[in-house]
């Protein structure tokens, strides 16, 4: 599906969005002039309020026009005077891709890559463009797997995915907003009947009497009836926008295999998750390791060290390649399985460039440990940007110092019968990212879900 029948389409379900607030606008206005004809005053009145006060979530939700904008990832952004030849090769992707290039490169802390654009008029205006790279994502690719990544990417701004996402997203944002608007004014509803009748039992057991059970159950039915219209409508919203997703990232893998090679596309697939399940590893046993003692690695290592572990666990990484996640396919996912992305790739003839040179894609960044300490600043807290620093020796033993004290003292407690039932295993961890003791020798790494790029 091209762009034009697939922005027609994202139209059609953002208008449906507004037709159905003014399909029960026009329920509510026929409501009141039923009951101003038809009933007696009082009951006309109580009519006229419920109506207002379940009209008032629709018009908000149709009238707060104002989409939340793309959620910012912390990054270090890299102009073409730092970084000329990662802007070179991205560049030249784009033009490869028949697109125009992204105004802004951000190097992130993640293992991702996303392009997003500020498109106007709902996305029938481009605006500024951006890519977003993880330094760890570069880390574990090759020049190669990272063209192929970045050839996906650019394949997004062809396919006008980034600027048709703003219409998408807009219906999204409404739906959702609805139906918070109705479940906030139920849950009101219901606390405030809830702390009537406890006071009402309060009373009577202060009297003497028995206190009837609290029971909720009919407040704010007309509330959760409205919510439950909308979500109703948001799950057909989602469920056919997220299969347009779905669609959009297989034909951004056949650029990337026009562009990069069927192999490198392949290839990369393969590894984003090694490389995500290796990062989070790493974080959690390695750069995090003396946390508790109040260290982190050197400037710069916190995401460098990532460095080291790959090359040293290269023979497990190497088992985890021969595997692919599996995943629940769900309506509800704006990605397809990494497996079945894989077999699609694969399956393409082939296209003579299997024997590509193999090169780290670090090698594009003019000074790839200048960008992990920079990067590093955007990523930690100031708390813990405020820790002491040591190498990796030193950074060892001192946190395996306080683990094995404390350790000590549970034990102690324990054996003093002052502590029971209190877990005192040692946390593990140990050694510079892939070597010695602790959990970086026995911890098996195992594949997650797949990241989005």
């Amino acid at each position: 599906m091209g762009p034009t029948p697939r922005a027609a389409r994202a139209l059609v379900l953002l208008a449906g969005f507004y037709l159905l607030g003014l399909f029960l606008l026009a329920a509510l206005a026929a409501a009141d002039w039923a009951a101003a004809v038809h009933t007696p005053g009082p009951f006309a009145l109580k009519v006229f309020i419920v109506s207002a006060v379940l009209a008032l979530p629709i018009v908000r939700g149709m009238f707060m026009l104002r989409t939340p904008p793309y959620e910012d990832v912390p990054g270090v952004r890299v102009d073409e005077s730092r970084e000329p030849r990662l802007w070179q090769t991205v560049r030249d992707i784009a033009q490869q891709v028949g697109t125009r290039a992204p105004d802004e490169i951000l190097l992130t802390g993640d293992v991702n890559a996303a392009v997003s654009e500020d498109s106007r008029l709902l996305g029938l205006a481009g605006g500024t463009r951006r890519l977003r790279i993880g330094l760890p994502l570069m880390t574990g690719l090759s020049e190669s797997g990272l063209r192929a990544v970045l050839a996906h990417e650019m394949g997004h701004y062809g396919n006008a995915d980034t600027r048709l996402a703003a219409i998408s997203e807009r219906g999204r944002v409404h739906v959702l907003r609805t139906v918070a608007h109705f479940e906030e004014r139920a849950g009101a509803k219901v606390s405030k009947e809830r702390a009537r009748q406890e006071k009402k039992a309060a009373a009577a057991v202060a009297k003497g009497r028995k206190a009837k059970e609290v029971d909720t159950t009919g407040t704010g039915v007309t509330y959760r009836a409205m919510a439950r219209l909308y979500t109703a409508y948001g799950k057909f919203y989602l469920r056919a926008t997220l299969s347009g997703s779905r669609r959009a990232e297989f034909a951004a893998d056949v650029a990337a295999a026009r562009i990069a090679g069927r192999d490198a596309t392949s290839s990369a697939l393969r590894e984003i998750p090694v490389i995500d399940a290796a990062h989070d590893f790493y974080l959690n046993c390695y750069a995090t390791l003396g946390v508790d003692a109040g260290l982190l690695p050197p400037p710069g290592e916190f995401l460098g060290g990532f460095r080291h572990l790959l090359a040293a666990r290269h023979a497990e990484l190497d088992a985890l390649r021969g595997e692919l996640p599996t995943e629940p396919v769900s309506p509800y996912d704006s990605h397809p399985p990494i497996a079945e992305r894989v077999a699609r790739i694969e399956a393409l003839p082939d296209d003579g460039r299997a024997s590509d040179p193999v090169r780290p894609s670090l090698s594009l960044l003019a000074d790839a440990d200048r960008s992990f300490a920079a990067v590093e600043e955007t990523v930690l807290t100031p708390a813990a940007l405020g820790l002491r620093r040591l190498d990796w020796p030193e950074l060892v033993h001192a946190a395996m110092s306080v683990q094995t004290e404390r350790s000590a003292q549970r034990f102690g407690a324990l054996a003093l019968g002052t502590a029971s039932g209190e877990d005192t295993s040692p946390h593990g961890g140990g050694g510079t990212p892939g070597h010695g003791a602790g959990a970086g020798s026995y911890t098996q790494l195992t594949l997650p879900a797949t990241p989005s790029v």
